[in-house]
């Protein structure tokens, strides 16, 4: 679009919602096909909705900013002309991390009485003693079952979550693409990720869709935590640890303390006695991850229970307040450009836990690198609705409720 027809056009269009006090015509170097910066003469989010449907014949998309009391319009290329694909990808990703999930947790299941403890720490014995738990993991995946389908009932309903807020906000987006990871990853997959094929309309679609996905898995979540914990045991933890005597500490979140208290009754894992006040003992649990001393009593997480717990994690992952994470869409929802001051000091944060759980390295890595650009609407002088805010301030409670300082950790064995 270069010429006068074209250009007279698009004023014309743009001449129902503003009163341009300044246009452009878009260059080669240039982002934009079309630009007007003036006063708006109707609402912002009306204006954007007018404009798009006129401009979106002509393969275009509007953006609105505003600026030093002015707002602008910017016609760009419709960015939502991009191939959607047809499922099989996707599909087939699933059915692989499933296979993948089921085949790792089978191997965790693996009980100490079916495959002797191999105390050598030779490659060549270590190798043995690895196929051979390869080898019971393939004759019983049925053991790997029930923690599968708790992990993926949490995870693909916060991808779908996101999906199906996306087609209810007319947002382009991808179906979900699970991520198989066997052996390598504790729960055999690195989660799954949904792709925005086109930014978001304005800063309340951006939050109806980042707090879907969260808010989804959550209410899949706390039922199969329930109904696991209910199948799981208190019981004591092993004081002597050795090679072949060891266990795992799945870590503790607030809303995790507070369900094992109402199946249980009591504050899990418990010492034997205290040697620090309580308080102080559960604060120094929830951050370091590790009772001390190591001894007491502790909930053995039935499958299904474990497969909630994990889930929660991953939804508490995906709320840190951070660029493109579901935490990030509603930081930004609500603070808009001030939203990347905070950065800095989540990484921080990030590095102070990495001490006491080196994954969390991994995860500042990635943040640094993947995730400081925040997901920025088509539409940012429209402001968040109250509704909107207060669906933005329940995902970081949420954030806060199950966010997991430290998730794992392994003693012995």
């Amino acid at each position: 679009m270069n010429d006068s027809s074209d250009f007279d056009n698009l004023s014309r269009i743009v001449a129902r919602v503003m009163a341009a006090e300044e246009t452009t015509l878009g260059g080669p170097k240039q982002p934009f096909i079309f630009r007007a910066r003036g006063r708006l003469l109707v609402e912002s989010e009306s204006a954007f909705e007018e404009v798009s449907s006129a401009v979106k014949p002509l393969g275009l998309m509007p953006v609105l900013r505003e600026e030093n009391g002015r707002q602008e319009i910017l016609l760009i290329k419709d960015l939502t002309r991009l191939p959607g694909g047809r499922g099989r990808t996707n599909l087939a990703l699933f059915i692989l991390t499933l296979a993948s999930v089921i085949f790792t947790a089978a191997i965790q299941a693996v009980p100490a009485s079916a495959i002797p403890c191999e105390t050598s720490t030779a490659f060549t014995a270590q190798w043995n003693f690895f196929l051979r738990e390869v080898q019971w993991s393939l004759t019983h995946l049925g053991a790997g079952l029930p923690f599968a389908l708790s992990f993926l009932a949490v995870l693909g309903s916060h991808e779908l979550g996101h999906y199906f807020a996306g087609r209810k906000n007319k947002t382009a987006v991808t179906l979900p693409f699970f991520i198989p990871l066997p052996l390598v990853s504790p729960f055999g997959t690195l989660g799954a990720v949904i792709s925005l094929r086109e930014p978001p309309r304005n800063r309340n679609v951006l939050t109806e869709i980042g707090i879907a996905g969260p808010l989804t898995g959550f209410l899949v979540a706390i039922p199969l935590l329930i109904v696991g914990l209910m199948l799981s045991t208190v019981q004591a933890l092993p004081t002597a640890l050795g090679p072949c005597v060891g266990y795992s500490l799945e870590g503790n979140s607030i809303l995790y303390l507070l369900a094992k208290l109402a199946v249980f009754g009591r504050m899990l894992p418990a010492p034997v006695h205290f040697d620090i006040p309580p308080v102080l003992y559960y604060l120094r649990l929830f951050f370091a991850g590790a009772p001390s001393p190591i001894q007491g009593v502790d909930v053995i997480t039935s499958p299904i229970a474990f497969g909630a717990w994990a889930g929660l994690m991953v939804t508490g992952l995906n709320l840190i307040p951070a660029g493109q994470l579901d935490g990030g869409h509603l930081f930004y929802a609500i603070f808009g450009n001030r939203a990347g001051r905070l950065l800095p000091w989540i990484i921080a944060a990030l590095v102070v836990l990495g001490l006491f759980w080196p994954g969390w390295f991994l995860i500042v890595i990635l943040i640094f690198f993947f995730g400081r650009a925040h997901a920025e609407p088509l539409d940012t002088v429209t402001p968040l609705s109250p509704r909107h805010r207060v669906l933005a301030l329940l995902g970081l409670i949420l954030f806060f409720l199950i966010f997991t300082p430290i998730p794992l950790q392994i003693f012995g064995g």
